[in-house]
């Protein structure tokens, strides 16, 4: 290969891991996408799970927060809210609550 092809290659390398590194994901998309699994990305659910996008950041940090507290058999929910904060549960209802249901 001849120089300038090499130097067009890495510039553009260079420009990819830029962009790559420089790419934010919305705030509480992280925490949010491990309940994807089941209420569907983005909080888009099919198939007999609860749809969470759109729905109001309060009604379901609520709901994270009763399940945390409830004591003996909770299920799932219940072991998967108590691995999060309030905090973490607030932004959690805030990323899906900015999530539209289409």
């Amino acid at each position: 290969m001849k120089k300038p092809v090499l130097i067009g290659i890495a510039l553009l390398a260079s420009q990819a891991a830029w962009a790559q590194a420089n790419t934010v994901s919305p705030p509480g998309r992280l925490l949010a996408s491990n309940c994807f699994q089941c209420h569907g990305t983005n909080g888009r659910a099919v198939g007999g799970f609860e749809r969470l996008a759109g729905e109001s950041s309060k009604e379901i940090a609520g709901e994270l927060k009763e399940m945390k507290a409830k004591t003996g058999e909770g299920g799932i929910m219940r072991i998967h809210a108590l691995g999060y904060t309030d905090a973490q549960i607030k932004a959690i209802g805030d990323y899906f609550a900015t999530q539209t249901s289409r």
